[in-house]
């Protein structure tokens, strides 16, 4: 511990401060800042209540107004601290509020109404975490459902995403035959073309296979992707062709050369291509939202449509189900983090 603190802490200039350290501790925190304040922005903001969320100025932290039940009031009244005229401070219960003027009592003795600039009164206010925000979802809308849908979608679509760009980049990377770079000029134009204007003709598609309201009209259209062609062909590249023609002489299949061979040698592009699978499939919102129209089988991204009224937007509910949708992300970044150095720097070694 003593030797990280001492390679964080050291200093170009010895025990003085140098400019160089200076600028560099602020470039640091100001780069950390912005990476990870709206996350944790974010998280926080999932705990708060309705209430909360609609304060100006907003807080980080999710503070809650404290309540008091007073006798010949059937709801609980807002605790202030209220500065009184001539300077001492009194905790009272709003009654209402008309203009700037509150209308204010004390809760041990109720029957007198005392009138309150605005001004003069800060909440009592205390952090509490709306957990409700996170099971009230699961328990009146059917969110299991959703979370369920989104794993099965993202799960199967960055399964068959490898194995068909694989099977494609394998067959473009070490097999020769005419017309080859012109197929493969053709994959990377397709990366100009927008998903809007294949909407159309995909939907048709989808529409005459009788895959409308079904999670496979979902994942089928979008599993075979010329960003993860071009990603595996560049590694499987570097792959020697001396070790498939050695598999070729021991009478190896194609099949066994492939799944035996290139695939565990191309580990380290298959596991960044996963992640982008993941990432892409997790929180695709359009194509989804084209395709199902049976709430049964929302996804996530979907689900959290439902809390967008024409009137009333539930930011609570929003924010912390945005929450659950970034975890899985996030955990399948973590283990597979270290593939992403390898894999995207050996796409150019050949």
């Amino acid at each position: 511990m003593a030797t990280v603190s001492q390679f964080l802490f050291r200093r170009r200039g010895g025990a003085s401060w140098h400019w160089t350290d200076i600028f560099t501790w602020v470039w640091l925190i100001g780069g950390l800042i912005l990476m990870f304040g709206p996350a944790v922005w974010l998280a926080l903001s999932s705990f708060k209540t309705p209430a909360a969320l609609a304060e100006f100025p907003p807080t980080l932290l999710p503070y809650v107004t404290q309540q008091a039940t007073v006798e010949g009031y059937d709801k609980p009244l807002s605790l202030y601290t209220v500065t009184m005229e001539d300077g001492s401070t009194r905790t009272l219960a709003e009654i209402r509020r008309i203009g700037l003027v509150a209308q204010m009592i004390d809760p041990a003795a109720p029957k007198d109404i005392i009138k309150v600039d605005i001004s003069k009164r800060e909440p009592v206010r205390t952090v509490e975490f709306a957990t409700s925000n996170y099971i009230q979802p699961f328990l009146a809308f059917d969110f299991t459902r959703y979370l369920w849908n989104s794993v099965f979608v993202t799960t199967m679509a960055t399964l068959i995403t490898l194995l068909v760009n694989s099977m494609a980049a394998f067959a473009l990377s070490k097999y020769k035959f005419r017309g080859q770079p012109l197929i493969m000029m053709i994959i990377l134009a397709t990366l100009m073309v927008p998903l809007g204007v294949i909407m159309v003709p995909l939907y048709s598609i989808v529409s005459a296979l009788g895959l409308v309201n079904s999670l496979w009209g979902v994942i089928l259209p979008t599993v075979a992707t010329p960003t993860g062609v071009f990603l595996l062909r560049q590694y499987m590249l570097t792959i020697p062709d001396e070790l498939i023609e050695a598999a070729r002489m021991d009478k190896a299949s194609e099949w066994q050369i492939y799944w035996r061979i290139v695939l565990p040698l191309a580990a380290p592009a298959l596991a960044v291509l996963g992640i982008f699978s993941v990432v892409w499939r997790w929180n695709d919102f359009l194509w989804p939202l084209i395709v199902l129209s049976r709430k049964e089988l929302y996804t996530l991204q979907v689900g959290l449509n439902i809390y967008s009224g024409e009137l009333n937007v539930q930011w609570h509910y929003i924010l912390a189900m945005t929450v659950v949708t970034m975890i899985p992300v996030v955990l399948v970044f973590i283990f597979l983090q270290r593939f992403i150095t390898t894999g995207i720097a050996g796409t150019g070694l050949k």
